[in-house]
């Protein structure tokens, strides 16, 4: 089920209006960059992560179901997914794809359920 994959978890340490620009994030296997944007749009809401040098560059868009947990006091997010995860989602472009429905259908199906 891919229903929650859009939203925070009211467990992960996510409190509304808080600024996640500039946390590190963590994948399961280690860091992959920064907050550059975030959303917290009920469906839609995200975090577009500059990952600098690990993948050439690239900015990702991650939903918020892919977040396990957040520290607020520590500027961390954690991730449910590996490296790997990230670096092989479908290519975005952070002109063309936020609010994109189409592109948020292939990432829901691409990252699949949340993982608990």
């Amino acid at each position: 089920m891919t229903e929650n994959m859009w939203g925070f978890k009211e467990d992960m340490g996510y409190r509304a209006g808080a600024d996640l620009t500039g946390f590190d994030v963590e994948a399961i296997d280690g860091r992959i960059g920064k907050v550059d944007k975030h959303s917290e749009e009920v469906g839609a809401a995200y975090l577009v992560v500059d990952t600098g040098v690990w993948i050439f560059g690239r900015h990702v868009l991650l939903p918020a179901g892919t977040i396990s947990s957040i520290d607020l006091g520590e500027s961390t997010i954690y991730l449910s997914r590996t490296k790997d995860d990230i670096e092989h989602a479908p290519a975005f472009d952070k002109d063309k794809h936020l609010g994109d429905e189409e592109f948020h259908r292939q990432l829901t199906g691409y990252y699949g359920a949340p993982h608990s």
